[in-house]
């Protein structure tokens, strides 16, 4: 078996990001970013097997770290019980957000290349998946501290999902536009604001 030239998987990981950033999954070529990276297309192949094994060695390492501290402060936030929760969701909401923006920044091109040149490779329903889970614990939540609408069947997954949908979205507006880092902290808090104002309108008993 042949040695592999030191360097190479490393140039190639940084040709890659620029070519699907600049045209996205599926319009990238390979033979484009193996030139960049002065090697061949064999050496693409032999590393990544193909154009998405490229696609993610970059971008699920991203996935599965974004991923797991997700679900960790989830399980957290829910081990409290039912009283602490509720005394603690915003503080807990928010504190848990800087932390995920963190995260995003310190790995901005991955997390432009998941959002905007996914397109075509099972990255593309990341935003979806990270939905489902804060729709799941955000409807254990309200199960737990009681709320009227759920209980009256008016609050549903299906809303859920649409009222998340729109939060993750506007958050990751920041990336997008490539923001830097102090602006997006003072746009996010502002929609974290917001969110936390119409997400008390669901608890209120006379909503309909």
């Amino acid at each position: 078996m042949a040695k592999q030239i030191e360097g190479v998987y490393e140039r190639l990981l940084a040709c890659a990001t620029e070519e699907f950033l600049e045209k996205g999954y599926s319009n990238a070529s390979l033979r484009t970013i193996a030139a960049k990276a002065n090697t061949s297309t064999n050496s693409i192949y032999v590393r990544f097997k193909d154009k998405e094994g490229l696609f993610e060695a970059i971008v699920q390492p991203v996935v599965d770290g974004i991923m797991g501290m997700f679900c960790e402060i989830q399980e957290t936030f829910h081990g409290f019980d039912a009283e602490t929760q509720k005394q603690r969701m915003n503080e807990y909401s928010f504190e848990g957000m800087k932390t995920l923006l963190d995260y995003m920044y310190a790995h901005f091109d991955a997390f432009r290349l998941l959002l905007d040149a996914s397109y075509g490779t099972k990255f593309q329903n990341f935003v979806d998946e990270l939905t489902r889970l804060e729709v799941e614990y955000t409807y254990k939540y309200m199960e737990t501290v009681g709320c009227p609408g759920v209980e009256a069947g008016t609050v549903t997954e299906e809303l859920l999902h649409i009222v998340t949908t729109a939060y993750f979205e506007g958050v990751f507006e920041v990336v997008r536009h490539q923001m830097d880092r102090e602006t997006a902290d003072k746009y996010v808090e502002m929609l974290e604001r917001y969110h936390a104002a119409g997400f008390e309108t669901l608890f209120d008993p006379k909503a309909k």
